[in-house]
């Protein structure tokens, strides 16, 4: 029999968007749905080859080829000789119109609790172990120069006594009488082939008759194991440490999942970090910056002198080329910027007092170019 145009099925032009074509097929397939259409022998019909359309104009690809070569473009592009059921991928459309996957198929008279179409889940299998995460607190020189500890971490392990299978030692698993071992029950209506997880067995496709009194049929039980750890040196808060293969123990012979390790670096009294940098403010006498002195600098490695040239000026930043932190990638370090702060002197006692007085009256502006600056500009803005 000849095939109909897919447009055609659907009702839409040829330029049609993927919206439009979503739409039109939502409402076709409410209106030709067989249960609402009980009399009418051929709307089962009708509503799969609306289906087959919508599942190639809804696709890119295979509406591409469609649009070059017509029927003949989607040769094995279904499984089978031509378009079935198991072809569809768009189920959880049906969602959005039945209001629910489960409302779809209740319409069709099945309580299906946990469901799955056939094609998409068989016996269960190894599962992999969930990731686990665990919240690190370094100090500042640790995430600067790297650091190794041992942290505690509660997780699943497998049942020494059962050796992860969940049966008694002695005793073993036996298969599920329910589904014979299929880990699913099957039931057809119409058109479809639905697969229900097995409710006796879950899933497993086997069932414990006597559990393991450790892990009461668990096959795994929570303890807490040490993990020793490298925190890399550049590390900083919001940096994350992956540690395979140390999180939950795997279902079913799974392989583990991982640990994450997420760091946060304590506050530092001198330092601040700026990406690879760090920054210092190292206050200094008003004497020491009028007359220039060496001072000393606190670093990473430890103390190193500075020299601090006549004059310096509140804010004035030196640069320690290399004295900053290790790259986390390892390419270079970054450098110290030193910050002066020039102290005012408190608490003056009378002869302080006294010379201070004569300095300012001998010195005039010729000794504060900042301040003679700042008082011509004034003059500039609102006169004298």
């Amino acid at each position: 029999m000849t095939k109909r145009d897919y447009y055609e099925v659907l009702g839409v032009d040829r330029n049609a968007s993927q919206d439009e074509i979503k739409r039109i097929y939502r409402r076709l397939a409410l209106k030709y749905h067989p249960d609402r259409n009980p009399d009418d022998k051929s709307a089962e019909e009708n509503f799969k080859e609306i289906a087959e359309a919508y599942e190639v104009l809804s696709d890119p690809q295979k509406r591409t080829n469609y649009d070059r070569f017509g029927h003949a473009g989607l040769e094995g592009a279904f499984k089978g000789a031509g378009f079935d059921w198991a072809d569809f991928t768009h189920f959880g459309d049906f969602g959005d119109i039945f209001g629910g996957l489960e409302d779809f198929f209740r319409a069709f008279g099945i309580d299906t609790g946990p469901f799955e179409t056939f094609w998409t889940r068989r016996r269960a299998g190894p599962a992999r172990g969930s990731d686990l995460e665990y919240d690190l607190e370094v100090s500042f020189i640790q995430a600067t120069k790297g650091y190794e500890t041992t942290i505690r971490v509660p997780r699943y392990e497998a049942c020494s006594n059962c050796k992860g299978e969940g049966a008694e030692p002695g005793t073993r698993r036996t298969r599920c009488p329910n589904c014979g071992g299929a880990g699913q029950v099957r039931m057809s209506r119409g058109f479809f082939t639905i697969s229900q997880t097995c409710g006796q067995c879950h899933g497993e496709g086997t069932i414990i008759e006597t559990p393991c009194s450790n892990c009461r049929g668990q096959g795994r039980v929570r303890i807490s194991r040490k993990i020793q750890i490298r925190v890399p040196p550049g590390v900083q808060t919001g940096s994350r440490l992956r540690i395979t293969g140390e999180g939950e123990v795997g279902l079913r012979g799974g392989p583990r999942g991982d640990l994450y390790v997420f760091i946060k670096v304590a506050p530092h009294e001198f330092f601040e970090r700026s990406n690879n940098d760090i920054i210092c403010e190292v206050p200094i006498s008003f004497t020491k910056a009028a007359l220039g002195a060496e001072v000393v600098v606190p670093t990473l490695d430890g103390r190193v002198k500075l020299k601090v040239p006549p004059g310096t000026q509140t804010g004035k930043v030196f640069r320690l080329k290399g004295k900053g932190i290790q790259s986390l990638r390892g390419y270079g370090k970054g450098d110290e910027f030193v910050r002066i702060v020039v102290e005012t002197p408190t608490h003056l006692n009378r002869e302080q007092k006294r010379l201070f007085q004569q300095f300012a009256k001998i010195s005039g502006e010729n000794v504060n170019p900042i301040t003679k600056s700042f008082m011509d500009r004034i003059k500039e803005v609102f006169g004298k």
